[in-house]
């Protein structure tokens, strides 16, 4: 079913003074036209989700991804949403969801799917709400002649402790690897191979915790296998466990509009960054396992020819959905932003890693550096120049630390180092930043506080220009964002933001926050100052050193011409926006733009293509795709 929507809600009275001053004020044209607008999306209730994960996609519309939308009784159900959306015809349709894409990974594919890894096995469980001791059991297996399956409920008990734990799921554990002198060619010893898995106590109760590492024999092997297999946990207690994720993967189709299985991931991952390599692979890269462990740096990669999914060579280690940028000498720049769970002194150092060599090249100058998490990172545009601005950040977990920095690195220098650019007013968790087709970046929202807490969501916004290095305040939004917040350039100029899950829903944080299912949007002053120069025609795919000419009746006033890949956007956390700059002609009323040929500038895909003209004022998009 198809619904079509009715039209935008007014703005709310949020600024002191008489709500019809206040709404004479924002809707004078000059104002709109220094500040823009702020108008809400009237959904219909049945209709509404808890949007987590958005991505914009090439039919121009919008994938709206909830899963169970951070919300145990709909896991408990099975419930689980996923919206499309058209904000031109004002349609929205319900898609049937396989599983819990909640928390998952997505990026942009060459073929303009959407490629989603990962999600929830099992929603976490506060210390106190857990009843049966359990924790992690690492399987060895010291036969090196075949792998061993032990099937979900195997029991293990321990040889000193007595104690009987019981496994949530299978497990395969690997052969023993035989190692031998390299010198000599005698045989030296077996490495056992290794298993990892979830297990918890038979029974309710403290007394069935365990407070040391054991041995733990497992039940129903007998001969060899008794002897070659066996356990060793640590503690195993009542403890907070975390999330697990899920293997499973999907490409989405928007021209079908459905979900498209394809093979599961090697590793269970629960808040992954998913990122496009050069050779228009996808990298696969950390999360949580199926177990609540973080994913052990072992990180894959997915051929989109083939659906299937391989390991990288070597192993690195990054905290959750870290902030992962391809360069254009094929390299990844890691920022060091990251959306939660993960040591505080492991993989936290921003740098540029080469996938190939696993040689990481740590960069200098970060402010607030123990302030990362929840920050945000965009690429400025134009792509070319490899500026990249880290915005705002918090401590690590629930701290009540926040940054009010935005630091600034050109990774063209010869000496690339963080400096620090202009200051926001707060510090500030969760800042969502969209690139807009005249080279300005809209940073807005976050809250100054985990979550939202003590009524800490800041009502601002903020249009940051790429080439003087100006930020100036803008109009204010009408809704607060934080955590499970994004937002998503739209092909006609103007910008939707989703989500926010405030903790608590005022200041002394004692009532509970509800989740925030209200979509606005915001429409940047250069669509209030002249008409929007017309764009058609054209070739819908352009090669990268090709071109493609286009009609615009305003091609004369065109001052510059980009291409601007479609967010993927959830955490913070959206590593495929970027704005690439195109060389272009005009003669009469065309307009011929041309591909840069840098693959790894320009990947494989869909894009929109605007032009702005003398009055920094930009067309619709045209949509192009790159092979």
């Amino acid at each position: 079913m198809v619904l079509a929507l009715a039209g935008m809600n007014g703005p709310w009275l949020y600024r002191v003074g008489t709500e019809k001053y206040h709404q004479y004020q924002i809707n004078r044209p000059e104002y709109k036209a220094e500040n823009g607008k702020w108008e809400i999306v009237d959904f219909p209730e049945e209709y509404r989700q808890n949007t987590i994960h958005a991505a914009l996609l090439h039919t121009g519309k919008v994938l709206l991804i909830a899963g169970s939308g951070n919300d145990q009784d709909n896991f408990d159900a099975k419930k689980y949403d996923t919206r499309i959306w058209d904000p031109v015809k004002g349609t929205i349709k319900k898609v049937p969801t396989p599983n819990d894409l909640f928390c998952t990974g997505h990026t942009q594919l060459a073929n303009g799917n959407l490629l989603i890894a990962g999600g929830t096995k099992r929603y976490e469980k506060l210390e106190g709400d857990v009843t049966k001791a359990g924790g992690l059991m690492i399987v060895h297996n010291e036969n090196p002649d075949r792998p061993i399956t032990l099937p979900a409920g195997t029991k293990f008990t321990g040889k000193e402790n007595g104690k009987t734990f019981v496994s949530k799921d299978p497990v395969l554990v690997p052969r023993a690897k035989k190692v031998f002198d390299k010198a000599t060619g005698k045989f030296l010893r077996n490495d056992p191979g290794l298993g990892r898995i979830y297990v918890e106590a038979q029974k309710k109760g403290a007394k069935y915790e365990t407070g040391t590492q054991d041995n733990y024999r497992v039940q129903g092997l007998s001969g060899a296998d008794a002897r070659n297999t066996y356990g060793i946990a640590q503690k195993l207690a009542l403890d907070k466990k975390d999330f697990q994720g899920i293997r499973d993967a999907y490409e989405f189709d928007p021209a079908a509009e459905k979900y498209i299985k394809v093979d599961p991931m090697k590793e269970a991952r629960w808040y992954p960054t998913l990122t496009t390599l050069s050779d228009g692979k996808i990298l696969s890269v950390s999360g949580l396992d199926d177990i609540g462990q973080l994913v052990p740096g072992k990180n894959e990669v997915y051929d989109p020819k083939t659906k299937k999914w391989t390991y990288t060579p070597k192993v690195r280690q990054f905290p959750t959905y870290p902030a992962l940028f391809p360069l254009e000498n094929g390299k990844i720049f890691y920022s060091g932003s990251n959306a939660g769970y993960g040591p505080d002194d492991v993989g936290r150092d921003p740098g540029i890693w080469d996938v190939d060599t696993n040689k990481f090249t740590k960069l200098p100058g970060l402010s607030d550096p123990k302030l990362m998490e929840t920050s945000g990172t965009v690429l400025l545009p134009p792509a070319q120049d490899e500026k990249y601005m880290v915005i705002g950040g918090g401590g690590v977990g629930e701290s009540k630390e926040s940054s009010e920095k935005t630091r600034l690195i050109d990774l063209k220098d010869d000496d690339p180092k963080f400096v620090d650019g202009p200051s926001l007013e707060k510090g500030t968790r969760y800042p969502q930043a969209s690139v807009l087709p005249d080279d300005t970046v809209l940073v807005s929202g976050g809250s100054e506080d985990y979550r939202g807490r003590g009524d800490s969501n800041i009502l601002q916004a903020h249009l940051y220009n790429a080439g003087t290095g100006a930020l100036d305040r803008v109009a204010d939004p009408l809704v607060g964002r934080n955590y499970h917040s994004g937002s998503i350039l739209l092909p006609d100029g103007r910008v939707m933001f989703f989500g926010s899950d405030s903790l608590y829903a005022d200041k002394a944080n004692t009532k509970p926050g509800e989740f925030e299912q209200r979509i606005e949007i915001y429409t940047p002053p250069y669509l209030y100052r002249d008409a929007q120069p017309s764009l058609s025609g054209g070739p819908q795919t352009i090669k990268r050193g090709g071109t493609g000419t286009f009609t615009s009746q305003h091609a004369s006033s065109i001052q510059n011409a980009r291409l601007i890949r479609p967010s993927a956007s959830t955490h913070v956390t959206d590593v495929d926006q970027r704005s690439v700059a195109l060389d272009f002609k005009k003669s009469g009323d065309k307009i011929t733009v041309t591909v840069p040929t840098n693959r790894n500038l320009v990947p494989s895909g869909w894009y929109m293509l605007f032009v702005t003209d003398d009055q920094g004022t930009p067309s619709k998009a045209q949509w192009v795709r790159v092979p």
